[in-house]
């Protein structure tokens, strides 16, 4: 399955530019998955050529305008564009955005708008994914999310299969779904030859927050954790003031978490043109640290 991350906008509250408002698409095996919506994320989708098809689930962190108030451009571009599928966004305080888009008229768009409220806890079920919301520590009430890829079958043992008298085919498929065969007369269980099964890919997005030990918790061994990062430490009294997070205190948490790849977000626009000193300062404490840039992707590999 593929899996990659487009950064399509890495900005503070103040955008720049070099930097748009908050905005991550994470594409999974064709289907599309937002997380945030700032303003023009539509035309950042069209310069990042991500497209718009199968963008069927839009998560918002928190009711800040620099996270959601492109979502209305956003559905203006696909409503001109013909959708017909139905769109679910989910946010804090959904009766604000329903009404917000009720106002619009949106609930005249040929595709259905469903807005799903969240809250710490809440888990969102895709099948071959889940999305998992926690409570953030900011100055109104935020949400991080975590994409969860379900565990993959474990390794099957062919060698072993064959001198079992196991022939190849259908039983091989069974055996990997965990149920069990009979062959010969023997009735042959699947973990006699399918490995322990293999964690699926985990990516967690904090929004803006203060570091709490909550999302070193559900970060635990993530793939790729985007943590706030808006300032250096020496900033750390405004952070603080403002609920936010520095670099030092990212890298912290994902030391704590020993997630594998740590990417800073929400930069401020102080280090728009020169992101370097957040970079030095996370990566003394993780040195497997980046900071997201505007376009940036990632793909996140299976683990073998």
């Amino acid at each position: 399955m593929f899996l990659k991350i487009t950064f399509l906008g890495t900005s503070g509250t103040i955008p720049s530019v070099e930097r748009n408002p908050s905005s991550i698409l994470l594409n999974y095996n064709g289907e599309r998955i937002l997380f945030d919506c700032g303003e023009g994320t539509q035309r950042q989708m069209m310069r990042a050529k991500t497209g718009f098809k199968r963008l069927n689930n839009i998560f918002i962190t928190h009711l800040h305008t620099d996270h959601f108030i492109g979502l209305f451009g956003l559905l203006e571009t696909m409503s001109l564009n013909d959708r017909k599928e139905r769109l679910n966004v989910y946010t804090p305080n959904p009766t604000f955005l329903s009404t917000m888009f009720r106002l619009f008229g949106y609930h005249n768009f040929e595709f259905p708008i469903e807005v799903h409220g969240v809250e710490d806890g809440k888990l969102f079920d895709f099948g071959n994914f889940s999305v998992i919301a926690f409570k953030t520590e900011h100055i109104i009430e935020s949400y991080g999310y975590a994409f969860i890829e379900k565990p993959r079958p474990g390794k099957f043992n062919r060698e072993r299969a064959e001198k079992l008298g196991i022939p190849p085919g259908p039983l091989y498929s069974k055996l990997v779904r965990g149920e069990s065969v009979e062959v010969g007369g023997r009735v042959i269980k699947p973990e006699e030859v399918v490995g322990e099964p293999r964690p699926g890919r985990k990516i967690v997005y904090t929004g803006d927050t203060r570091p709490i030990d909550k999302i070193a918790e559900i970060a635990k061994n993530a793939d790729i954790l985007i943590h706030d990062a808006s300032f250096t430490h020496d900033l750390l009294d405004w952070a603080k003031e403002t609920k936010h997070s520095t670099a030092r205190e990212a890298a912290e948490i994902a030391l704590k978490a020993r997630v594998k790849k740590l990417v800073l977000m929400h930069i401020s626009a102080r280090y728009s043109k020169d992101s370097s000193p957040l970079l030095e300062e996370a990566r003394e404490i993780f040195p497997n640290t980046v900071v997201a840039e505007d376009f940036l992707e990632i793909e996140v590999p299976l683990e073998k």
